[in-house]
């Protein structure tokens, strides 16, 4: 089976439909690791989107909770709650409804991969470090745990006594094998809000015959978007970084 993994697509169609065109005929099975809304513009598109592929899983995100009520958003930033006040304003109510019911992670998939927004600890905790790395690939209950949140693609791999972590290359498709006596904490970074200094769109593919996750990038058309960003009346800095990646 081969699962495309999305996450962090946060209503930016333009980004979602590159992402679509790069990966056709390499998946069979789709997983949404959550925040399908916020920030962007066409929150509606994205949802109704996602629901047409009919993913196997999908989970929610912060910014998911935020702007159907489940959170007050307390934790945002200015930009951040402004978002996802004008996001909720928008959505239909099917749409809304649909959001509220997506389950919160971690989900075990299979016998090889769960999933998780944040954390499997705390669906909210963002990991950007070793220590914070160690203790999710230690609390997951799948050998692969698959984690968003951050916008940032990282590989964690624990083996016996020995935790590594590893940036993947942006300029190549990384292929990341799963050795069946090692533990794995992987995000393959953000389809819509990349934030490791590429503003290109984020995405990875599991085979899990093969036992491995690729991780890939690929461009799209962000002056788009950020267009689609001014024009509903959203905060410039959210169109001005699309471009940088941040």
């Amino acid at each position: 089976m081969r699962y495309l993994i999305l996450s962090d697509i946060h209503a930016n169609l333009d980004a979602l439909e590159v992402v679509l065109a790069h990966a056709e005929g390499a998946w069979d099975r789709l997983l949404v690791l959550g925040d399908l809304v916020g920030y962007g513009a066409e929150p509606n598109e994205v949802t109704d989107r996602i629901r047409d592929l009919k993913p196997v899983v999908v989970i929610r995100g912060n910014h998911d909770k935020a702007a159907t009520g489940l959170d007050d958003g307390s934790q945002f930033n200015h930009v951040a709650r402004l978002a996802a006040e004008w996001t909720g304003e928008q959505l239909t109510a099917d749409n809304r409804e649909y959001l509220r019911q997506l389950p919160s992670g971690p989900i075990q998939v299979d016998a090889l991969v769960e999933i998780c927004h944040g954390s499997p600890l705390d669906e909210d905790h963002y990991i950007f470090d070793a220590h914070d790395a160690r203790e999710a690939v230690m609390s997951a209950t799948r050998p692969l745990c698959l984690f968003g949140h951050t916008h940032m693609p990282v590989m964690f791999r624990a083996v016996t006594d020995t935790f590594q972590g590893s940036v993947p290359d942006p300029d190549v498709e990384t292929t990341l094998p799963l050795d069946r006596d090692a533990r794995y904490l992987v995000n393959v970074g953000s389809v819509g809000q990349p934030r490791d200094g590429d503003p290109r769109a984020a995405y990875g593919i599991l085979d899990d015959e093969a036992r491995e996750v690729r991780m890939r990038r690929v461009p799209y058309p962000v002056e788009t978007a950020q267009r689609k960003i001014l024009a509903a009346g959203l905060p410039a800095s959210l169109a001005n970084r699309l471009a940088l990646g941040r």
